[in-house]
């Protein structure tokens, strides 16, 4: 058995593209079972503040926890966690506190997601991302050896404001995913 557990983001819901479609090419690869963790917070504008940033994470990290503490983790042969935006710091800091070896899909991680040393992962960021500087991403990636695609001009959902550039690059992102998940 196969599981995938995503971890969205705070704005970034499982029903938005990257999630929701790299959750279906999770399936079409033959990971039968998926959690989908939701959590949520009345926090806002936290973008640059510490502070804010690390209670959020605290108040999200002790979610995901409670949906998934009667997960027998053991009873699978693989798990990916597919994660998005802080979702990647929560599901690298699950993974590190678990021990958890699983396959990781890290759409636009989040510098404080490196904190938690995650290994055996995929990751993809854009060069206009207002979260985070594209280059230190591209410096704890290679320092993690997680392989990373860089989006020319995505921004932190990896958009561009140009549909068809989107949607093209959509595919290429699912592709190189897919192919992470078939391996």
């Amino acid at each position: 058995m196969k599981l995938a557990v995503v971890f969205p983001g705070i704005g970034y819901h499982v029903d938005k593209p990257l999630l929701y479609y790299s959750a279906k090419a999770a399936v079409e690869c033959g990971w039968q079972e998926r959690i989908n963790v939701i959590y949520s917070t009345a926090e806002r504008n936290i973008r640059g503040n510490q502070e804010k940033m690390q209670k959020v994470f605290m108040e999200i990290y002790e979610q995901a926890e409670m949906q998934l503490q009667e997960v027998d983790f053991p009873k699978y042969e693989e798990i990916v966690f597919i994660s998005k935006s802080i979702g990647t710091v929560v599901a690298a800091a699950y993974a590190r506190k678990h021990g958890i070896c699983c396959k990781n899909v890290f759409y636009t991680p989040l510098e404080e997601t490196f904190l938690f040393a995650p290994q055996n992962g995929i990751a993809f960021t854009g060069t206009a991302d207002p979260w985070v500087h594209p280059g230190k991403i591209v410096d704890l990636c290679v320092s993690a050896g997680i392989w990373l695609q860089v989006i020319e001009g995505g921004n932190h959902s990896l958009e561009t404001g140009h549909t068809l550039m989107d949607l093209a690059n959509l595919q290429k992102v699912l592709e190189i995913t897919e192919k992470y998940l078939n391996k």
